[in-house]
């Protein structure tokens, strides 16, 4: 029987399923590093989501590793290149989770538009300023996406009922136009988007995409969207905007400053940027839960066990 060790919490769902595939499922998420590291020595799959770094050293105690499962999106903290070399199938599910980060980003969007924090915060406290929380609208609005996987698509499909014009660019696609988005050249992103929102994983490519002369290249002030990852956008430069006026908000759900663990993060000194971030009415914040809804923590793992049946039970 092969088995599976878990180091993550995920869903339920994959713990069943992988069973009744005839998987023998290992619950380690309460194991040490060293434990964990024992245990996967005889192992044939990995379920993890962002734990620990599958790198050449850590990956190399797994003789007989078959496959990894990563409940979510992104691969930064898997050794593809590894992975490749020793035949080893890697396993995401963006498909889990890319209606939720979908409504997060247009729910993010809608309340940043109609200062909807601010007015809440404001009538809790006894003041009832109607003109200066007047919002703006989304209908009309041209938004440039970054990126046109399963994010963006999803988020496209989104404002469409908002009578939005969407650009999306995506440098390893082709041909994607539809009734939801239009294929667009960096070039026309730059020149017309007046809100910008990017859809792409980490990589050497995309990391810190976002900076000054990036900024620079728009051809009118815009909104910035990041609900991709924190290292997209080079937070110094987001500041350096806010302050021209050349970023009329930002929408952040991921931060450059991101460990793997946020817990004790606050309680260290913050950067002198992201303290001028939270000072700003204009920037809206979540905690890295765009595409962690009650629904997707199920869908997310639900697609991992129908990839493993379709990929080792056919």
């Amino acid at each position: 029987m092969k088995k599976v060790v878990f180091i993550d919490i995920v869903h339920a769902i994959l713990f069943e399923r992988l069973q009744k595939l005839g998987y023998h499922c290992v619950d380690a998420t309460n194991y040490t590093e060293i434990e964990v590291k024992e245990s996967i020595k005889d192992t044939f799959g990995i379920v993890i989501r962002a734990k620990y770094k599958l790198n050449e050293d850590f990956l190399k105690f797994s003789a007989k590793l078959g496959f990894i499962a990563r409940s979510g999106s992104g691969l930064e903290n898997i050794d593809i290149d590894y992975c490749e070399k020793h035949q080893i199938v890697v396993f995401n599910s963006p498909e889990g989770n890319r209606n939720a980060v979908a409504e997060h980003g247009l729910g993010m969007l809608l309340s940043l538009f109609n200062r909807l924090n601010k007015g809440d915060q404001e009538v809790r406290n006894g003041i009832w300023n109607r003109d200066d929380n007047r919002g703006i609208e989304l209908d009309g609005k041209t938004i440039g996406l970054i990126g046109y996987g399963n994010n963006g698509s999803a988020f496209a499909k989104k404002l469409e009922g908002f009578d939005c014009r969407v650009l999306a660019y995506d440098k390893y696609k082709q041909n994607f136009s539809n009734r939801n988005v239009i294929e667009a050249s960096m070039e026309e992103i730059f020149t017309q988007a007046e809100v910008l929102s990017f859809h792409v994983p980490l990589t050497e490519e995309t990391n810190q995409l976002f900076d000054e002369a990036f900024i620079e290249k728009f051809h009118q002030p815009f909104y910035l969207l990041n609900l991709a990852r924190g290292k997209i956008v080079h937070t110094k430069s987001l500041v350096e905007g806010l302050k021209s006026g050349k970023v009329l908000g930002a929408c952040l759900d991921v931060l450059e400053y991101e460990p793997s663990d946020f817990s004790s993060f606050f309680t260290n000194q913050l950067p002198e940027e992201l303290c001028f971030l939270f000072q700003q009415q204009n920037v809206l914040f979540s905690p890295h839960v765009a595409g962690w809804t009650h629904e997707s923590y199920y869908k997310l793992s639900a697609v991992l066990a129908d990839k493993i049946e379709q990929t080792f039970h056919r």
